[in-house]
């Protein structure tokens, strides 16, 4: 079991997210209001609190969103978790379907430090069925295919 530490967005893509709280995911879609929503396998995106942490540690000034992730989960291994694991929060059902990522123009958190975590850590996932996500809410691991 985890905790959802916070709830990012952005309207474009290619930007920091910030945190909003609490939002509204659609089944087959991802967070309202979000510019990586949409019909396709990464509509939502997870990084593990734990890993931002250890990132932090090294040096990085950092905040919620800053790698571009939509959900910062503690106490659940994200990258660890296999593809096709389940996740349930709330009415939310969500299916891991892409760990890491190509980055493809080194983001401003590389460039200042010589790295970034979301290629590597990242996982994404497409919802199953919707409702809200708030910080503080309860995540779990519900399956594997």
């Amino acid at each position: 079991m985890g905790t959802v530490k916070a709830v990012c967005v952005s309207e474009a893509k290619g930007v920091q997210k910030s945190d909003v709280g609490s939002a509204a995911i659609e089944a087959d879609f991802g967070i309202v209001g979000d510019a990586h929503a949409g019909k396709w396998h990464r509509q939502v995106s997870l990084l593990s609190f734990e890993s931002i942490e250890d990132f932090k540690a090294r040096g990085a000034e950092v905040v919620d969103g800053s790698f571009g992730e939509n959900l910062i989960i503690e106490g659940i291994d994200v990258k660890a978790l296999p593809i096709g694991t389940k996740l349930a929060c709330n009415d939310v059902r969500m299916e891991i379907t892409q760990i890491g990522k190509e980055c493809h123009s080194h983001c401003a958190i590389y460039h200042r430090m010589g790295d970034c975590i979301m290629p590597r850590e990242g996982v994404f996932a497409r919802v199953l069925s919707g409702g809200t996500v708030s910080k503080g809410d309860s995540i779990e691991v519900c399956g594997e295919n």
